[in-house]
């Protein structure tokens, strides 16, 4: 699986003219799985990494080859619009707000790259915060008696 896995980044990678990043794909576990701990913010749950058929460093050198100055600040494994993808905030220096890249956790297919101003990001950190809120409130409590 691994071999048809990297043949796929592969030819995403040259189809997006990113062909020096190929090498990168040799690598198969992730920063956590490798005992380093990596740079950037990480929300990876679990239940998710089970079905990503991609290494998260596989995705972070898709987004590093599509925005090679910049510098992955977060991490997120999610499911989108019907898609479980990896979702990198980049930030370049001397450019204000984050490139956002988001890369298919299936099939390391590109799916987008977004710039986000300041002012979006931090609107969109805000409404995450009341998402995440709102789900750990429905949550319900533990009902079981105590003696």
């Amino acid at each position: 699986m691994r071999h048809t896995i990297t043949g796929t980044l592969t030819r995403t990678l040259r189809a997006c003219g990113m062909a020096s990043g190929i090498s990168v794909f040799a690598a198969t576990a992730s920063p956590a799985q490798q005992g380093t701990k990596p740079t950037y913010k990480r929300d990876v749950p679990a239940r998710l990494a089970r079905e990503a058929k991609i290494p998260e460093d596989s995705a972070v050198a898709v987004a590093r080859a599509k925005v090679p100055n910049g510098t992955v600040s977060s991490l997120e494994l999610e499911r989108e619009d019907g898609h479980l993808m990896y979702s990198m905030d980049v930030k370049v220096p001397g450019k204000s707000g984050i490139e956002e890249v988001n890369v298919n956790a299936v099939d390391g297919s590109l799916i987008a790259v977004e710039h986000e101003s300041a002012a979006t990001e931090a609107k969109e950190a805000k409404t995450e915060a009341a998402e995440k809120k709102a789900k750990h409130k429905q949550t319900p409590a533990d009902t079981s008696s105590k003696p």
